[in-house]
């Protein structure tokens, strides 16, 4: 699995970081996605999946 940001959709909401924040970073310029770790691994894979659903933008997507 593998994480994908797509940083032109992302509003800076923030719910991925608060989803989990091992997983994802703001930038401090504009507020959007960073991803810390695209390739996640055991439970942090469920985490992943939680953040595609809560994003508003839905600028965050998965590549099974």
């Amino acid at each position: 699995m593998k994480i994908i940001a797509d940083t032109g959709k992302c509003v800076g909401a923030g719910q991925c970081v608060l989803t989990e924040p091992a997983l994802f970073d703001q930038s401090e310029d504009d507020g959007t996605v960073i991803v810390l770790n695209e390739t996640p691994q055991g439970e942090l894979v469920d985490k992943a999946r939680e953040a595609v659903n809560v994003c508003p933008s839905q600028a965050l997507s998965l590549q099974e």
